[in-house]
């Protein structure tokens, strides 16, 4: 998935239904400061709001997927000649076989968090041979945090037993507030090796370092939950 493709083709929606980023935001339930993320290319919106700007803005799922319109060949010639208007029509519904087919290439499973300190939103793609993840909104409303850390990084990992295993590691940031770092933080994993009938619903885990100035480190360990098994 391209981020600033997706971002781009979201602002076009919002754009030609003459709409501010709060009037979007209001209409999918999201906060203005997200639709600015998804249009900057910092964030895609987890997939059950793209199943939301889909269905609200009629809106191919694929295309929002991709970044861009799917330009299927309709019929413009007024000629009534029977030969012409079959090949069309052969045409039309070849396309709409192949789009049905590859919205079923993949399935999508919502990620959240189990800690009560942290919101997060996310979502699984996967289909029999890979799984990619996908973290687009990680939010602390735990006690308030207003300190401005020396440094501040994460890792998210599959968790077996006591064993694990990292999957991607974030940009470390310095000299910034835990708050600021979350907004910035995305988290997108293609091509992931394990396939998504083998995760369980809490083997992933999001451990974020946050190091104040004295050069002590508070560690936030975050439980992961994929709402719904895989099939």
């Amino acid at each position: 998935m391209n981020q600033d493709k997706i971002g781009s083709f979201i602002k076009s929606i919002r754009l030609d239904n003459n709409l501010t980023q709060k009037e979007f935001a209001d209409i999918l339930g999201v906060t203005y400061q997200a639709v600015s993320k998804w249009e900057n290319g910092k964030n895609i919106p987890d997939i059950s709001i793209l199943k939301e700007i889909s269905e609200k803005f009629n809106v191919n799922i694929d295309e929002l997927l991709n970044g861009e319109k799917i330009f299927n060949k309709k019929e413009n010639n007024k000629l009534v000649y029977i030969i012409p208007i079959l090949i069309i029509v052969i045409i039309v519904l070849s396309i709409i076989i192949v789009i049905n087919n590859k919205n079923k290439e993949f399935e999508f499973k919502t990620i959240s968090s189990n800690c009560s300190d942290f919101k997060i939103t996310g979502s699984a793609a996967y289909n029999k041979d890979k799984t990619s993840i996908y973290i687009s909104n990680v939010e602390f409303c735990g006690k308030s945090d207003n300190n401005k850390y020396k440094q501040i990084n994460c890792t998210l990992y599959e968790k077996n037993n006591d064993v694990k295993k990292e999957i991607s590691d974030c940009p470390i940031k310095k000299d910034i507030t835990l708050e600021n770092y979350l907004q910035e933080l995305n988290i997108n994993v293609n091509n992931y090796s394990s396939i998504c009938k083998n995760l369980k619903s809490n083997n992933l885990l999001l451990e974020i370092n946050a190091m104040n100035n004295d050069n002590k480190t508070i560690k936030y360990t975050i439980p992961i939950k994929l709402n719904d098994m895989c099939k």
